[in-house]
């Protein structure tokens, strides 16, 4: 399917109206799945039936947390304001869940990272019940058992692109209400683990740029991934004329 029915779907407004949005979702006991968008989650759905089925349900808001999805949308003439991006939602929404003395998950990453970050809001929080597991247990589906049994306000998982996002999706209708996301690597920053990029990569949209200079090995994905989904969106672009 062209990229273009996906990225139809993802949300216009600023971070600041999404995150009001999905945080009266947390506080009101909304069900609410939301797919934090970047051109890997987006070429994968060109290839793999069930993550193009998730993107495309209507039960799915996406955001695009990449700015490469917002340059894409432009390039497309769709409505975009600006990046979502999912580390500031997951801090909003767990900031949100801790001053409520709300329920959290916290599924993936490594155990002393998730293990931090659990610590770390039980601190700040005091009111605030939380639950973890790291990324390496061998059945993620039995670990979602056990969410269910909780039946947390706020779930968020940390397995990467698209496992973490197929694995709420796969059990998104177990629950009748919560907030839903898939968060990457936001636990590392969250945690304290590992630093965010400098904010002036952050306020100029570069924290890609900041990510492969730390981590070279990161330069392969970048480019089969943002790579080749600019250039899918560039044919769409000509096509459209």
């Amino acid at each position: 399917m062209a990229l273009n029915q996906y990225l139809k779907r993802v949300f216009p407004g600023t971070a600041e109206e999404y995150a009001k949005r999905a945080e009266q979702a947390m506080l009101s006991g909304e069900r609410l799945f939301i797919v934090t968008a970047n051109p890997e989650i987006l070429m994968h759905a060109q290839r793999d039936p069930a993550v193009e089925r998730l993107l495309l349900d209507p039960r799915t808001e996406i955001v695009p947390d990449g700015i490469s999805v917002v340059k894409a949308m432009k390039m497309l003439s769709l409505p975009v304001k600006e990046r979502v991006t999912g580390v500031d939602l997951a801090e909003r929404l767990l900031n949100a869940a801790g001053r409520q003395g709300k329920t959290v998950y916290l599924l993936g990453a490594k155990e002393e990272v998730v293990s931090a970050l659990a610590k770390k809001l039980k601190l700040q929080y005091p009111a605030i019940t939380v639950r973890c597991r790291n990324g390496y247990s061998k059945d993620k589906d039995a670990d979602f058992q056990e969410i269910k049994a909780l039946a947390p306000d706020l779930t968020l998982v940390a397995l990467g692109v698209p496992a973490q996002d197929l694995l709420i999706h796969r059990h998104l209708d177990e629950f009748p209400k919560g907030v839903f996301m898939g968060v990457g690597g936001s636990f590392d920053v969250l945690s304290g683990s590992k630093k965010r990029a400098p904010a002036l990569f952050v306020k100029t949209n570069t924290e890609w740029l900041y990510r492969i200079a730390k981590e070279p090995q990161r330069l392969g994905r970048f480019w089969n991934n943002n790579v080749k989904f600019l250039r899918e969106v560039k044919k769409a672009a000509q096509q459209k004329k």
